[in-house]
């Protein structure tokens, strides 16, 4: 493995770590309704486990209510009992086929806790990038040591290597930024 692929490979990682980071933020709900808040809710389907968006049409009724029409009839009561059961704090509500999830409005309080957990996330991302900026460094460091690279190489490489790095910790930083500002938003 030469230079280029090394730099390549910590990028690549990097760029999964923000895209983790952000399918983490969707779960934490701000006073509006996301159906992708419902992502991480699993129905028993005949035996097996199943997200709610593959056994039901998961849409938006209006900003604080999310809809969610199953395909078959008998999944109704099922998808409400498995919304209830989840850590999210939802009480969904059926009206015939149709069930609707109301999100209820947020305390000043739990905004603030929301946001402690956004920024704990947020260390976590920052942490996996700098983890893979290590090992980047590390990788280079060997190649020199085995005389594959030389000392200008493994100097350039750092410092494009570091660029990298702050560029997707900016990126977080943002990601955060604007979360907090969602949960804060009244």
């Amino acid at each position: 493995m030469d230079i280029a692929e090394i730099k390549k490979t910590a990028e690549a990682k990097m760029d999964q770590s923000i895209h983790a980071f952000k399918s983490n933020l969707t779960k934490i709900r701000t006073g509006r309704a996301n159906p992708a808040l419902l992502d991480s809710v699993q129905v028993d389907y005949y035996g097996s486990l199943m997200p709610i968006s593959q056994v039901a049409n998961v849409s938006l009724l209006d900003a604080r209510t999310i809809s969610i029409q199953p395909w078959e009839k008998g999944m109704g009561g099922k998808i409400e009992k498995a919304i209830r059961e989840s850590d999210l704090g939802l009480n969904p509500a059926s009206m015939g086929d149709l069930i609707r999830v109301p999100m209820p409005a947020m305390t000043e309080e739990r905004r603030r806790e929301l946001t402690k957990v956004v920024r704990n996330e947020g260390e976590s991302a920052r942490i996996a990038v700098r983890n893979l900026r290590r090992d980047a460094n590390d990788a280079v460091k060997k190649l020199v040591k085995d005389k594959l690279a030389s000392e200008d190489d493994h100097k350039r490489s750092e410092v494009e290597i570091q660029k990298t790095t702050d560029r997707h910790i900016a990126s977080i930083d943002q990601l955060v930024a604007s979360k907090e500002q969602d949960l804060m938003a009244v």
